[in-house]
């Protein structure tokens, strides 16, 4: 799971970080000294998506919404109620 975090995103440790340029529409940013995967930012407008497992656990988020539910395996679901958009919504 993952949070928008805008684009106005600092990193403690900044030079540790590398990035690379994964797909036509992200780059994926990592830290070069053991690999753990950081973000992922938007081409398209420099939006970070960061994993939530890097902020501290008392951090009140929700599950609000699901991307690119068109390709999400079959054999899984979440319970809550949400906000469902497909590759194509996620990018228009």
């Amino acid at each position: 799971m993952s949070v928008d975090c805008g684009t106005q995103v600092t990193f403690e440790g900044a030079e540790y970080l590398s990035t690379y340029d994964s797909s036509e529409w992200a780059d994926r940013g990592f830290c070069a000294a053991c690999g753990t995967h950081l973000f992922y930012r938007l081409k398209h407008d420099q939006r970070y998506i960061v994993p939530v497992g890097l902020f501290r656990a008392e951090h009140p988020f929700s599950l609000h919404q699901q991307i690119f539910i068109d390709d999400k395996p079959a054999f899984y679901d979440f319970a809550n109620k949400t906000k469902l958009l497909t590759g194509a919504e996620v990018f228009a």
